[in-house]
């Protein structure tokens, strides 16, 4: 059983790595004995790479914006050169919120969140998927969303580009499962994460009702993310296909 969740040696690229779930995984993929590239759209990303190379870790940062598709391209590259040329686990992380009513939604803010929350994931899984096939083995971690299965409030975009999420792991689950490549997702909970600032504020009254759902009795954070992350990482997972596991302190099923 030891063996069946051992990934030490494992070539990990995390995207969204510098700050919230994303640093949350990375760090565990790092505990576990992996080589991981933290991808961020900011300097900060190199500091936190040093940061855990400083504890002893095998990190390295890559910086780029994931909104552009000619970066997307060139921050896969780059990581996958980092990490020696090889490619084991791909986790997407990364991702942007705008908040309109959906009446007044800005197109620019559409395509933002679309560029970054799907259509770069899509990339990002065809160059993985690409690399993986050839050598027969490869684990592919999208993160979806509770918007994954309900849509939300002032967050059309967001809703639309994380059902996509979901959406996506199953078709390429189907393409790629019986070729070695397992794809599937998590769907995180609300998490104490910056991109939640607005709703972790208990003046705004949905922080009550959302908390009083959550049946943990907390919301979550990236610490939380981290052991569904590394057992889909792992050969433990190897018969898991196209799932959307949710990690939500049972908000789905109150």
């Amino acid at each position: 059983m030891k063996n069946l969740f051992d990934i030490t040696g494992k070539k990990v690229i995390v995207t969204g790595g510098s700050r919230g779930l994303g640093l949350g995984m990375a760090e565990g993929f790092l505990e576990a004995g992996c080589k991981v590239a933290i991808v961020g759209s900011s300097a900060k990303i190199e500091e936190v790479a040093k940061e855990q190379c400083e504890k002893g870790y095998d990190c390295v940062g890559v910086y780029g914006d994931l909104a552009v598709r000619e970066e997307v391209y060139r921050i896969f590259n780059e990581c996958v050169e980092k990490l020696g040329g090889d490619l084991d686990v791909l986790v997407t992380a990364h991702g942007i919120q705008r908040r309109h009513l959906a009446e007044e939604f800005p197109l620019e803010d559409w395509d933002a969140v679309m560029n970054v929350n799907l259509n770069s994931v899509f990339i990002l899984c065809q160059e993985a998927g690409k690399m993986m096939l050839k050598k027969g083995y490869g684990k592919i971690i999208n993160i979806a969303s509770m918007n994954s299965f309900y849509g939300g409030q002032t967050i059309p975009a967001y809703a639309a580009a994380k059902g996509g999420i979901a959406q996506l792991t199953k078709e390429l689950s189907n393409d790629w499962a019986g070729r070695g490549i397992n794809v599937n997702a998590i769907a995180p909970g609300y998490m104490a994460t910056e991109m939640n600032k607005a709703l972790l504020d208990p003046a705004n009254p949905r922080f009550a009702s959302i908390s009083e759902r959550i049946p943990a009795g907390r919301w979550g954070t990236g610490e939380d993310m981290q052991g569904t992350a590394l057992f889909l990482a792992s050969h433990a997972s190897d018969y898991v296909c196209g799932a959307v596991i949710p990690v939500d302190g049972g908000y789905l099923v109150k």
